[in-house]
């Protein structure tokens, strides 16, 4: 569950960076470097949550599990 919160926050973190970038864009129309900034750290926190998440796979916080998506019994492959 921390993971989720975590992966959600991170998730909000990044959305909010871009909304402001784009604001900045606009009220600077281009001339500020304030756009640039924001947008690393989205950057910034994409990466730190990739890393995040690869970790916490490694480790065996989480694990991969089938989706709501059923596959028909013609399209598995024996092995």
């Amino acid at each position: 569950m921390v993971i989720k919160i975590l992966t959600i926050l991170f998730l909000i973190a990044i959305l909010y960076s871009l909304a402001s970038s784009f604001i900045f864009l606009v009220k600077d129309k281009g001339e500020g470097d304030r756009m640039v900034k924001r947008l690393t750290w989205r950057i910034g926190l994409s990466i730190v949550l990739f890393l995040f998440l690869w970790g916490a796979y490694q480790l065996g916080w989480i694990e991969p599990k089938s989706g709501p998506v059923r596959v028909p019994s013609h399209f598995k492959v024996d092995e």
